[in-house]
């Protein structure tokens, strides 16, 4: 009669999965590893008690320290340098499923080395690795629709695909934000007004909105606010600490006292209009979505 597996042998049956997954996340030998080990750290203190699908919770522990990763170099502005597709580790040898995944080579890791973390994390789970989104979600902290919008984005910049018009239509957005923050700098309203959609709908996170009421000067929020004149009423003659940035890989605004972001305006765009504002100040977010370099002094 066979020994019963130990944790340790199931580990093993899934390592080669898991590091397939942490290269393409990591693009680097070492930290893939790093996050592989953390993973059976984590699973050794815990115990499969309860677990009924060890792969995918394997699966979703290297994605979590791997988006964490992924986060901390993008505060440090660090880029890893990109190795060639990694051996299996310990001598296993992946499946047929993950030799294609494996072939994606160097070319495939500068593109990804472009993406957001999230946008990295779900175009690698779904696109390579075919977990659903439902599942992808938690890991990104979004709900599934976004989850897919994010993959969707990271799979059109993978292919050379210009992402919604970004590229063709990007001068043109940056003048829209440009004039838009002036206007409300300048309390013009007719300005802003021509700026703005006449069905523009803003949204600000909680935090946002709380932020706003406490601090002069800075536009009041809602969690909805609907419509060009009252979308411009909380904009007249505020948003003096706002400045242009990318957000989202999309022409947007930041607020950074001290050089730090602490605020993000996601627009979206219509008809050579802003048409939808979105207020983010969650710090989880803002480390996906701000790309910003403080101004010299």
């Amino acid at each position: 009669m066979a020994e019963p597996k130990t944790l340790a042998d199931r580990f093993e049956e899934h390592r080669a999965h898991l590091r397939a997954v942490a290269y393409r996340m990591l693009g680097s030998d070492g930290e893939a590893d790093d996050a592989v080990q953390e993973a059976w750290l984590r699973l050794s203190r815990a115990g499969e008690g309860g677990v009924d699908n060890l792969g995918g919770w394997l699966t979703t522990v290297v994605a979590r320290v791997c988006l964490d990763a992924l986060r901390s170099r993008k505060s440090r502005r660090e880029e890893p340098i990109a190795d060639d597709a990694p051996p299996a580790a310990d001598g296993l040898q992946p499946d047929a499923e993950l030799q294609i995944a494996d072939s994606v080579g160097v070319a495939m890791l500068v593109v990804l080395e472009t993406l957001a973390p999230a946008e990295r994390i779900a175009f690698v789970l779904h696109d390579l690795f075919d977990v659903p989104f439902d599942d992808i979600a938690p890991i990104v902290g979004r709900n599934p629709a976004a989850t897919r919008q994010l993959a969707s984005r990271a799979r059109r910049r993978v292919q050379g695909a210009p992402v919604d018009g970004e590229v063709a239509d990007r001068t043109r957005q940056r003048e829209i934000v440009d004039a838009f923050l002036t206007a409300s700098r300048g309390g013009d309203f007719d300005a802003l007004l021509a700026a703005l959609d006449p069905e523009v709908v803003l949204r600000a996170d909680p935090l946002a909105v709380k932020t706003a009421s406490e601090r002069a000067g800075a536009p009041q929020f809602a969690a909805e606010i609907f419509g060009a004149r009252a979308v411009a009423e909380s904009f007249s003659g505020r948003a003096r600490g706002a400045r242009p940035a990318l957000v989202g890989g999309v022409p947007g605004a930041v607020w950074a006292p001290g050089g730090v972001p602490r605020s993000a305006f996601v627009f979206t765009f219509a008809g050579g209009r802003i048409a939808g504002i979105e207020i983010v100040m969650d710090p989880v977010r803002l480390r996906d979505l701000v790309e910003y370099d403080a101004p010299q002094s």
